[in-house]
């Protein structure tokens, strides 16, 4: 098995399909199809199943595509520690996070990143959560940062902060101007207003199912949205509410005079911010150093928000 043929065969795996690996792989097709032949005459079975759609593995195909993954990141990690040996300071480091977060911290842990290492390139995946968590566990993505209860025992994960979620409301909804600002309360209080909402997905929306189904109501919810920053502008613009990290308040200073603030009881999962990486990557000292930077941003821009909301 060489580097190329265990690339080409994750490919296929990833897209489901030989075609769309092709196009994606830049190759034709048939040459994609002969290379798989190859390797299950070499190997003396089949790899995929025939005939589906989307693809599936024999067993035997589980084990060839395990080891596959084994060997690249063997050879990823050694490449980094060849790279670590002779005090280099170039390199790439895949860093994955919701546009969210990135919006929190990018202005405090980019410069600082980029000066310490101008040689090492830093591509930014932007994406949910749970998408961020599954690419750093597959080896797409060497560091994430995820809102998330930590799901697999093959991750390292640093607890970075507890996230406190409040409920956003628009000030003229009658919830708003029945109950003072700050005053701890239940969704049940709020559930006959309007509802935006993020969608599926986000721990945001994943810990409001939980107390919709806890106190069995049903919201009336106007729209979902992949963005907090559309979720807030659009409660004010339509009279509603929505559930939102504490965190987040101070991205749009200039909707809170609009906005009245409520912290919620009754939540039983934590909002839970990580920094995480496989536990066999291999970290270069500038990886090294991006999760110190990282946890060091968090601290001043909370730290920030703090001055700016006293």
């Amino acid at each position: 098995m060489n580097d190329r043929q265990l690339e080409y065969m994750l490919a296929i795996v990833k897209e489901g399909n030989i075609s769309h690996a092709a196009d994606k792989l830049r190759v034709s097709q048939p040459s994609l199809s002969q290379m798989i032949k190859q390797i299950e005459n070499n190997l003396g079975t089949q790899i995929f199943k025939r005939y589906s759609n989307p693809i599936e593995m024999t067993y035997a195909g589980q084990q060839y595509i395990s080891a596959a993954k084994k060997i690249l990141m063997i050879q990823k990690n050694l490449h980094n520690e060849i790279h670590d040996i002779n005090n280099e300071v170039c390199g790439i480091a895949r860093l994955g996070m919701p546009i969210q977060r990135g919006l929190e911290l990018i202005s405090f842990f980019l410069p600082e990143f980029i000066k310490k290492y101008p040689h090492v390139t830093l591509k930014l995946v932007e994406n949910g959560s749970a998408a961020i968590e599954e690419m750093v566990l597959n080896g797409e993505i060497d560091i994430g940062c995820v809102t998330t209860y930590p799901h697999y025992e093959e991750l390292d994960y640093y607890l970075v902060e507890n996230e406190e979620m409040i409920l956003f409301a628009d000030k003229d909804t009658d919830f708003a101007k029945s109950i003072p600002a700050e005053t701890p309360i239940t969704l049940t209080q709020a559930q006959y207003e309007p509802f935006i909402a993020l969608k599926k997905g986000h721990s945001s929306r994943t810990i409001q199912d939980q107390l919709v189904v806890n106190y069995n109501i049903h919201p009336r919810i106007l729209i979902e949205t992949s963005s907090i920053e559309i979720a807030k502008r659009a409660a004010i613009a339509c009279h509603a509410v929505m559930l939102c990290p504490r965190n987040y308040l101070n991205t749009t200073p200039e909707l809170l005079n609009q906005a009245r603030i409520y912290p919620i009881l009754g939540i039983e999962t934590k909002r839970e911010f990580f920094i995480c990486h496989r536990k066999d990557l291999y970290l270069p000292k500038y990886m090294r150093d991006l999760i110190k930077i990282l946890l060091q941003a968090q601290q001043v821009e909370k730290s920030t928000d703090n001055k700016s909301s006293s």
